[in-house]
């Protein structure tokens, strides 16, 4: 019996067709998300595994609707998959195999439904996101955007009591992780006609955004780039704190999130004003290193408990 095959035995997802349904959900993450499948594959106990895999099915779900299309033709796709989210959790039934194995998972873990309401709620201030004017304004994007959309996942790896502390980790890691993913795709945002990096920031290091779109390397841009590098290197720092504040079935995982993100940072950092070219990843030798050795970590933890 395949790894797969146990962890849906073990998460209760027993039912020939629910398990086609978690099946097509693993094999889309394990296509669009492969690092992040293997490093859950790798890393999670099987029976917290499926349910994961749909939560990030959930999020890209999302993610492809927001950003494909005309604003209008964005906001229709948006409110319609919303209305059949919100049926299919009031019913009990789904009409896809995506919101069927959601339905299940959110029975299972009860908690998912909270952060799936506050994704729901939030998530349409992707629809008018076209760049920043300053650093509060980023900020506040991670609050009404990022963070609802990462604790999909983070509430399936969460403590079961939260009194603040685990939330405020997940904030930094995913303030660190945004701000990546801003600066290492700055080509492919500027080519879909929007920004992450505040027009102040830009002004701070003379770097315009003409420049940018031109793909110009012009002097101010590798300063530029260092900079949002250590800013994401520093909320990935304070991001470490998670470790001890989760469950060690989640612990792992967590941690090789993190330390993958400050790999990809140092890259980010490296590769320097190239990014208008192209974004970067870190190196496969050293982020299959983390996850042995997150690996390693997890099989002793197991073996002492």
């Amino acid at each position: 019996m395949s790894g797969w095959k146990r962890g849906l035995d073990a998460a209760g997802v027993l039912e020939p067709g629910l398990r086609r349904d978690y099946g097509v959900q693993r094999e889309l993450v394990a296509r669009f998300r492969r690092t992040s499948y293997l490093a859950a594959r790798t890393l999670l106990p099987g029976a917290l595994l499926p349910h994961v895999v749909v939560a990030t099915a959930v999020m890209h779900h999302g993610d492809d609707l927001l950003d494909t299309g005309s604003r209008a033709q964005r906001a229709e796709a948006w409110a319609a998959w919303e209305r059949r989210v919100r049926t299919a959790l009031e019913t009990g039934r789904g009409d896809d195999p995506l919101l069927r194995a959601l339905v299940h998972t959110v029975a299972v873990h009860p908690r998912m439904r909270a952060a799936l309401d506050e994704y729901l709620v939030c998530a349409p201030a992707e629809l008018d996101f076209a760049g920043f004017a300053g650093e509060d304004d980023y900020q506040a994007y991670v609050d009404a955007y990022s963070l609802p959309a990462f604790m999909l996942i983070g509430c399936l790896l969460g403590p079961d009591a939260e009194d603040g502390r685990y939330r405020a980790a997940c904030r930094a890691f995913i303030d660190g992780s945004q701000r990546l993913d801003f600066v290492n795709d700055i080509a492919e945002d500027l080519a879909e006609g929007r920004l992450g990096i505040p027009d102040e920031t830009l002004e701070r290091f003379s770097v315009r955004r003409e420049d940018l779109v031109a793909g110009r390397a012009v002097p101010g841009v590798r300063e530029l780039v260092r900079h949002q590098a250590g800013l994401a290197e520093a909320a990935l720092r304070q991001a470490r704190a998670v470790s001890g504040l989760v469950p060690a079935s989640s612990r792992p995982l967590l941690e090789a999130l993190v330390e993958v993100e400050s790999l990809t940072a140092s890259a980010v950092r490296k590769r320097g004003p190239q990014v208008l070219r192209g974004s970067v990843s870190p190196s496969p030798v050293a982020a299959l290193g983390v996850l042995l050795r997150a690996r390693r970590k997890a099989r002793g933890e197991t073996v002492r408990s």
